[in-house]
């Protein structure tokens, strides 16, 4: 990941996927227009720590987890 914009960006897009939730779902209940959840999403914009604790709390995660470092594959050839 190139910075912690993109990494929360993906996190955030793998999190609302894995709750089936749209981003009209996670806008409305975080109290956001969609389009700037959309920018996010698409890592255009920093987001303070208010707006990391309204996902937070909608996503139902510790804000931690929008931090988290993607797991590393086995990459050994067998």
């Amino acid at each position: 990941m190139d910075d912690l914009r993109d990494l929360f960006a993906t996190n955030l897009r793998r999190l609302r996927h894995e709750r089936g939730l749209s981003q009209d779902d996670v806008s409305a209940a975080a109290e956001m227009d969609r389009s700037y959840l959309s920018e996010i999403e698409n890592g255009k914009f920093h987001v303070s720590l208010k707006i990391v604790a309204k996902l937070s709390r909608v996503l139902e995660v510790e804000p931690a987890e929008f931090f988290r470092l993607p797991a590393k594959t086995d990459q050994r050839r067998v």
